[in-house]
């Protein structure tokens, strides 16, 4: 019987795993580096495109930096940075 709750929590955690990597991210909304402002794709070059995920909350969000230097900063602070990127978000889908 452990055996079988055991096999059943490793089956869980696997299908779980599984749906969370299937699950494609929320497009980035905005034209500009969440952390500098900076237009992407500018002097800096390509974009860094970043996955932020947060599956307490729900979150799985593209994220766009100028450069590599700016991806420390967000994680330092990601709910502020979050809150920019869900209000362009909103914003875009009323228009």
């Amino acid at each position: 019987m452990i055996g079988a709750v055991v096999l059943a929590s490793v089956f869980a955690a696997v299908s779980f795993s599984t749906l969370a990597a299937d699950t494609k991210p929320v497009p980035y909304p905005l034209t500009t580096c969440i952390i500098s402002g900076e237009k992407l794709g500018g002097d800096m070059g390509d974009p860094i495109v970043f996955v932020y995920q947060d599956k307490a909350k729900g979150i799985n969000q593209e994220v766009k930096f100028c450069c590599p230097m700016c991806k420390p900063k967000f994680l330092k602070d990601p709910d502020k940075y979050m809150k920019v990127i869900t209000d362009a978000e909103a914003k875009a889908a009323k228009n």
